[in-house]
């Protein structure tokens, strides 16, 4: 390394020589000089600290002398292990130091937000990543429009209303580097006086953006046909968070009759709206696709929210937002000097890999893969009923496991956790927890079809729950 923090006090007592060495002999305990790390040599850090090259000489000197540091013939200095030496004294922090409790080795992690890697087309998306990165694309290297790249907005455009039903314009379109990016960005154009519903059980992340940017929010129960749309109008809220094509953690879909009276609630009031989160519809297994509320809206008044992230990859942090006409010169108000906060190179390799139906194709093919494995998953439990039971079956990439069983839900996660399963209880999403038999989020995203039936297998054994039998013919 060629520089190195050292804060000297020229004024001082102690000698320059003994400032270096105190400093570098700490670091080296404390850890901040790793075993192996070069020092700079004697003259980088004469000029780096307008010191002597004698004053080096001796600090260094000392150090080697005491086995902190050792001199390689032509190539400098290095920093030593100092495990065995007895006159080493722990550094002493005032902070108390937590006792870690060993962690159980996780054999099956049943997470909802795993996707499978395994088929990502690496080889389409590295040639349209070489073709973007090119001279001709120098203007890349510029900012863009704050509102995102149009190239992209134009094809995300395209796509949602073709596959969800979206009636927008590229205009409407904002993009983001992730919905918890867009979501405080909406809080503020909706203004300090809105109340927002969340749905209970809900997803967390929500619930967290509403509290820390200091906003009532209201939980509206969930039940098998979604948010209770009653429940919300009796509320005082005036915006409705909601996940309606699959609801998150429950996997419900919002019923037809309640997606009416929700439209019709928002359209009761100018400041009401609704804030629609597609998070996963791309997954839907049975029946026709289910059209997307922002499609249904003719009062304008659902500001749609999506990602790629569960349809392309976690990592690639881009999401998406369709603001209802009538918030768009609000939103230009209040944002006018931000940047987009994706990258222009990421924004054109999505919109390239769009416009030529390698989007389409591959959620063609994982749309398959993952129904398979969504048969695997269901068939697997089947054999344990009526000890379980299951729903939300019908789209996405996770299902609610319901116990039935004379244990609680942290009893259960434990058991499971102790042969190395690890599920996700939904108390955890919920305002109140308890208020029904012990359920888990079930995701098999990330895991293959034989660790899916592995997996519930090993579960099921860990609560004791046996194969139904077999009736005899």
């Amino acid at each position: 390394m060629d520089i190195i923090f050292i804060e000297l006090q020229k004024t001082s007592d102690i000698p320059l020589y003994q400032q270096i060495y105190n400093q570098i002999r700490q670091d080296i305990i404390d850890g901040k000089f790793p075993v192996g790390m070069k020092l700079p040599s004697k003259r980088q850090l004469e000029d780096l600290l307008d010191v002597s090259q004698t004053t080096i000489e001796m600090a260094y000197d000392q150090l080697t002398a005491e086995g902190f540091i050792a001199a390689e013939p032509r190539k400098g200095y290095f920093v030593q292990a100092i495990e065995e030496l007895a006159y080493v004294q722990p550094t002493k922090s005032d902070m108390p130091v937590a006792v870690q409790k060993i962690a159980e080795p996780i054999h099956f992690d049943f997470s909802a937000g795993a996707i499978d890697t395994e088929y990502f087309p690496f080889t389409t998306w590295r040639k349209y990543a070489r073709d973007v990165v090119d001279v001709s694309h120098s203007h890349l290297l510029l900012l863009g429009d704050p509102h995102g790249d149009l190239e992209l907005r134009q094809e995300i455009a395209r796509y949602l209303y073709h596959s969800r039903g979206v009636d927008c314009i590229p205009e409407q379109i904002i993009i983001g580097s992730g919905t918890e990016q867009l979501l405080p960005l909406i809080i503020r154009i909706l203004g300090e006086e809105a109340r927002y519903a969340i749905e209970d059980p809900g997803y967390l992340l929500t619930r967290h953006a509403f509290s820390e940017n200091y906003r009532e929010t209201i939980p509206i129960a969930v039940d098998h046909e979604g948010m209770d749309v009653k429940a919300l109008q009796r509320s005082d809220a005036s915006i409705a968070y909601v996940t309606p094509s699959h609801q998150f953690p429950t996997g419900t879909v919002l019923s037809a009759a309640r997606r009416t009276a929700l439209l019709n609630w928002a359209a009761s009031n100018p400041e009401f709206f609704i804030i629609e989160d597609d998070y996963d519809s791309e997954f839907r297994y049975r029946g026709r696709p289910i059209p997307s509320l922002q499609g249904m809206d003719k009062g304008d008044k659902v500001i749609y929210l999506s990602t790629f992230t569960k349809s392309l990859m976690p990592s690639m942090r881009i999401a998406y937002m369709v603001l209802p006409s009538m918030l768009l010169d609000r939103y230009r108000k209040a944002f006018i000097p931000y940047s987009s906060s994706v990258p222009r190179i990421d924004q054109h390799i999505l919109a390239h890999f769009m416009a030529d139906g390698q989007f389409s194709r591959h959620l063609n093919r994982m749309r398959k893969i993952y129904r398979r494995k969504m048969h695997v998953l269901t068939e697997t439990l089947e054999s344990y009923k009526p000890s379980i039971s299951f729903s939300g079956d019908e789209a996405g990439m996770h299902i609610l496991l319901h116990t039935h069983l004379d244990m609680t839900e942290q009893e259960l996660s434990a058991k499971a956790l102790s042969v190395g399963v690890k599920v996700y209880g939904l108390d955890t999403y919920r305002t109140i927890p308890g208020l029904s038999d012990p359920s888990f989020l079930i995701g098999f995203g990330g895991l293959s079809e034989l660790q899916i039936k592995e997996g519930i297998h090993t579960l099921m054994n860990a609560w004791n729950i046996k194969k139904a039998a077999m009736p005899s013919n």
